[in-house]
């Protein structure tokens, strides 16, 4: 039995695991109104009482740190902000995890990696981020790292849901009308569903929880496979019955970005499964569940 404390439950990933089917899990997902991970107070209390309560339900605690400011654009501008959740935040995290004995899994992001290869990164490949945003979860990898907790660092990239405001919901309402969408056709990446995403989390957390855990500290965990947002965006269309020729692309010439994007980041998962975990479904076949639970929302 578990009682997983997710900081940034009311993200993607956090809603996820929310959301999740496994009975024997309780998660207790705050978003940053609640529990804000600049304070150092309000998340040493916060970790505290989850090690209390679980103890006292005969449960085992654990932490998944999903709370993240993954703003890039703004990040660039107002790097100190970006700093102060995705590098102290994670830092004040894993202290409070540590004090108390309890495990932690921090999510990190693909773009810690340059992108200037075109191989599947592997955790332990040099980081050299492009852009602040990925400076501050390259701190904050480290910070968790050496902060005597007993943790471990999952990469993840291109994060999508059915939910919100996201890159699916929206594709899909322009898909059911007229006229073309262009997207930039700059990147390659591993799409991945954050359900799937928290299932995975999930199935780490038990092995975490009742034995000594995976012996990599670091590991990388996406759905197989990769395209472009072109292709991503083509899918879409396909999986609606839209004509994916309406999908134009467009280079970014004549449309800079404030924050430079690795080129290529699909990350290699060999870790995970190296670790005795089960392997991500293919991202093709994840998007189609996703975009079959995102029609479901809609009606």
């Amino acid at each position: 039995m578990l009682t997983i404390l997710v900081p940034g439950g009311t993200g993607q990933v956090g809603t996820a695991l929310a959301r999740g089917t496994d009975a024997d899990v309780d998660v207790i997902a705050p978003g940053s109104r609640e529990l804000d991970v600049r304070d150092h107070r309000a998340v040493a209390n916060a970790v505290g009482e989850l090690a209390g309560h679980a103890s006292r339900r005969g449960r085992l605690p654990l932490v998944i740190n999903a709370a993240a400011d993954t703003d890039v654009v703004t990040a660039e501008v107002d790097p100190a902000r970006a700093f102060a959740v995705n590098a102290q935040g994670a830092a004040t995290v894993a202290e409070a995890c540590a004090s108390c004995a309890v495990p932690l899994v921090h999510i990190s992001t693909d773009q810690v990696f340059a992108g200037d290869v075109e191989l599947p990164y592997r955790p332990e490949d040099d980081r050299r981020p492009r852009n602040e945003y990925g400076r501050s979860k390259a701190a904050g990898e480290d910070a968790v790292l050496g902060s005597g907790a007993r943790s471990w660092i999952v990469r993840t990239s291109w994060l999508y849901g059915a939910r919100g405001s996201g890159i699916v919901p929206t594709t899909l309402r322009r898909a059911a009308g007229t006229g073309d969408v262009t997207v930039l056709e700059d990147r390659c990446g591993s799409p991945t569903w954050a359900a799937d995403l928290a299932a995975a989390l999930t199935e780490l957390a038990w092995e975490i929880a009742y034995s000594a855990g995976p012996s990599l500290r670091l590991l990388h965990c996406t759905n197989a496979g990769h395209t472009t947002p072109h292709g991503f965006t083509r899918a879409l269309f396909e999986e609606v019955g839209a004509d994916p020729g309406r999908v134009r692309t467009r280079t970014p010439v004549g449309h800079p970005s404030p924050a430079q994007r690795p080129g290529y980041s699909v990350l290699s998962n060999r870790s995970w499964v190296a670790s005795g975990l089960t392997p991500m479904r293919s991202w093709r076949d994840a998007l189609h569940a996703c975009v079959e639970q995102a029609v479901a929302i809609t009606g």
